[in-house]
């Protein structure tokens, strides 16, 4: 498990929250050319916050976004209907996700399999819940079936993969160089003493 301090958490749900503000789609202040990074946040604060806290905030920061996207920045409320709230357990699946994942982190090669492992389950599961919930329970869709279901998940889950593992990808490599840099520093204040 991550031993972060109390501040290191605070910079890393600050950034977090200001990854998800700027890619979250259809708002004010969006950039169009990055993909939403909003499962990817809820995965990462799963893996890097201790407490449960952050992942009501972050729930609501998106409820927040959306709101004003549709208030004030003119997005469609085409997604929003009763299924909306299929977004709770949707994210709370990449958060419990991260949270299995840090539990099992190790500084070596090995931890692949357990990251590999949570990354799957927690994208499916967000998939099943947030996709699964607009197409069955929306009202938007007549005569709902699970072929139909199936051939819509094959069209856009890769997208949302794609996009989680940008920047998944990204936060592993940052990991990977601050870590990498804390035990070269490390070494290095050994080495002289």
């Amino acid at each position: 498990m991550f031993a972060l301090s109390s501040r290191h958490q605070m910079v890393i749900a600050l950034l977090l929250a200001v990854l998800m503000i700027i890619t979250r789609s259809h708002h004010f202040i969006s950039l169009h050319n990055l993909p939403g990074a909003s499962w990817a946040v809820f995965f990462l604060a799963g893996v890097y916050l201790r407490a449960v806290w952050p992942l009501a905030g972050f729930l609501m920061l998106a409820w927040i976004l959306d709101y004003m996207a549709y208030a004030w920045g003119g997005a469609s409320g085409f997604c929003l209907t009763p299924a909306y709230a299929f977004l709770l357990p949707a994210y709370a699946s990449l958060w419990l996700a991260g949270r299995w994942y840090a539990s099992q982190h190790q500084y070596v090669w090995r931890t692949l399999m357990p990251l590999s492992l949570s990354i799957v389950f927690g994208l499916i599961l967000c998939e099943l819940f947030s996709s699964g919930g607009f197409y069955f329970f929306s009202g938007r869709f007549a005569d709902t079936t699970w072929l139909e279901f199936a051939e819509r998940t094959s069209a856009y889950f890769p997208m949302y993969v794609e996009s989680f593992l940008f920047y998944a990808g990204f936060a592993i490599l940052l990991h990977w160089i601050i870590v990498f840099i804390a035990q070269s520093i490390r070494l290095s204040k050994v080495a002289s003493n």
